[in-house]
């Protein structure tokens, strides 16, 4: 049973940072590649970063581009999304999600991911 729990999401004010954290179990990490998504009220969810199985490849949506940096600990079973300089409309549920095939790039298309964790909430006030 492959498990992903966020944390980290918060209340911040517009140009702060936040770093999410997903610990993911249950199937072999390191060789998938994971990605992150994000869902604001009353939009569906839209893709903001992704990673390949490796660490070395990344992939991100243009709004987060120089913003957002994705990273992984494959010793940790951990992803991470170190969010910077923070705008009010990257408000929204940030879930993250591993990829339903090893070995793995940096894939921005959601339906290649086959688990998903509940999500954490961040909100940006300005």
């Amino acid at each position: 049973q492959v498990q992903l729990v966020e944390t980290g999401g918060g209340l911040v004010q517009a140009g702060d940072s936040l770093r999410l954290s997903c610990a993911a179990s249950g199937r072999t990490f390191s060789n998938y590649a994971m990605g992150w998504f994000r869902q604001a009220p009353g939009k569906g969810r839209e893709f903001v970063a992704a990673i390949n199985w490796r660490g070395d490849n990344t992939n991100y949506a243009d709004s987060v581009k120089g913003r957002f940096t994705i990273s992984r600990d494959n010793a940790k079973n951990t992803v991470y999304l170190q969010m910077n300089s923070l705008k009010p409309e990257d408000t929204a549920v940030y879930h993250c999600a591993v990829h339903r095939y090893a070995y793995s790039a940096a894939i921005a298309r959601m339906t290649d991911y086959d688990y998903w964790g509940q999500g954490t909430q961040v909100t940006v006030s300005s």
